[in-house]
């Protein structure tokens, strides 16, 4: 298993496919014929939601939000993503569709309280995913699949956290990129 923060990582790993991750773009490279049972997981937390009214329990997003939102679709633009999935809040909805819409793909809702059942459609569905979920579930999938999920996210202020796991047969290949602006974050780490 290979965790790795940082600009660039370029891994070759035995009997798989080389894989190619820079900071502002995700690149997972798989040769023809090497890509029979290979699978790219992307996992986000939603972006930044509105928290001005506690008694709200399906906050839209923030401004700051919404331009993560488009961030992650500009980041993810080339990485060929086949199904964009999301759980059933207005936050993770608002946070996949810019990238579905790109893609020209629906928004496919999961059920969070099923990771379980969930992982094992990811591990046996579409080659290039892209999930959107919550700080405490998203961890919960990357482990589920096989992947390192790190620390706790920072339920307060981190929305940066963009998880690549790579599945190949009994292997997976957790890499963690941050992405978008977030100087909450920053100070924070």
């Amino acid at each position: 298993m290979l965790k790795i923060l940082g600009l660039l990582v370029s891994v070759s790993l035995p009997g798989l496919f080389p894989l190619h991750l820079a900071h502002g773009q995700a690149d997972v490279g798989i040769s023809a014929g090497e890509s029979s049972g290979t699978r790219v997981v992307y996992l986000v937390r939603h972006a930044e939601k509105r928290t001005d009214d506690p008694a709200e329990r399906d906050p839209a997003l923030t401004a700051a939000g919404k331009e993560r939102a488009v961030a992650l679709a500009r980041l993810l633009r080339d990485a060929n993503i086949e199904r964009v999935y999301s759980t059933d809040y207005r936050r993770t909805r608002q946070t996949a569709t810019p990238l579905a819409q790109q893609s020209g793909l629906p928004v496919t809702l999961y059920d969070p309280r099923d990771l379980e059942g969930f992982a094992g459609r990811l591990r046996n569905g579409p080659t290039r995913v892209l999930v959107v979920g919550h700080s405490n579930t998203t961890p919960q999938l990357v482990a589920l699949l096989g992947g390192e999920p790190g620390s706790e996210i920072r339920e307060s202020h981190e929305y940066d956290r963009l998880y690549v796991l790579v599945l190949h047969g009994d292997e997976t290949v957790t890499l963690l990129q941050r992405y978008g602006d977030c100087e909450p974050c920053e100070r924070a780490y």
